[in-house]
């Protein structure tokens, strides 16, 4: 038999496959398929197995429940719905950044402003799940990968140069380290894409559980695009 069930918790494929091993350790469970995205999970059993049997086999964190109608097939919503949160923080960031330099206004400094703010919020969003952030932030990013405490202190590194670029604080300095960091992540966002893997994005941590798409990509480029022009700009000054 199939049954349908919604199991909440899993932010990454490291999740996804906690919970199918753990899933599939029930003698009855023959099949185990997870929508990371949705949390929707179809199980195919010999025999009926409760879900509070199933809940002592997964870790606390997750969670599980039958779906209401297990024949109903449950909707994803559009790219455009899933991704509102990131782009309505965009839209307040350059609304600020050009509310800030409005009076005097100067690109430059707009553009320094939004990256400032960018940066630190988030960043923001980055440490309202600490623990969680850097599990989901090794799933694409290649450094976080190779150094396990590169994730950990990945939210405090886009603090310090969100307050070096709102301070004007060794400007050229923040430029670099700017285009590396994203640089190396948006390897990394492009190989996952190409690879056509299914995993949520840690740009606003874990909080808001947003996925990976194309967006990831164009709001890097659009601060390595700026960080560059920067750069060279100041070079010819």
């Amino acid at each position: 038999m199939t049954r349908t069930y919604t199991i909440t918790g899993m932010t990454c494929e490291g999740c996804k496959a906690s919970v199918t091993q753990a899933l599939e350790s029930l003698p009855a469970v023959t099949g185990v398929a997870i929508d990371l995205e949705t949390g929707e999970t179809k199980l195919e059993m010999e025999t009926m197995v409760s879900t509070s049997e199933m809940q002592q086999a997964l870790s606390p964190k997750y969670g599980i429940m039958e779906s209401r109608n297990v024949f109903e097939q449950s909707s994803k919503p559009s790219k455009l719905v899933q991704l509102r949160p990131l782009l309505l923080i965009f839209v307040y960031l350059v609304t600020a950044s050009v509310l800030l330099n409005y009076s005097d206004w100067d690109v430059n400094e707009m553009m320094l402003d939004f990256m400032g703010l960018f940066f630190i919020v988030f960043s923001f969003f980055k440490i309202l799940d600490l623990k969680g952030f850097p599990s989901s932030f090794r799933m694409y990013d290649p450094l976080a990968k190779s150094l396990s405490f590169y994730g950990w202190i990945y939210p405090f590194v886009e603090t310090a140069l969100g307050i070096m670029f709102l301070m004007r604080l060794q400007v050229g300095l923040a430029l670099i380290v700017t285009v590396v960091i994203l640089g190396i992540t948006t390897i990394g966002v492009g190989k996952t894409l190409l690879d056509k893997k299914t995993i949520r994005c840690a740009c606003l941590g874990t909080a808001l559980k947003l996925p990976m798409t194309e967006a990831t990509i164009i709001e890097n480029v659009v601060m390595i695009l700026m960080a560059v022009y920067m750069l060279i700009k100041t070079a010819v000054l």
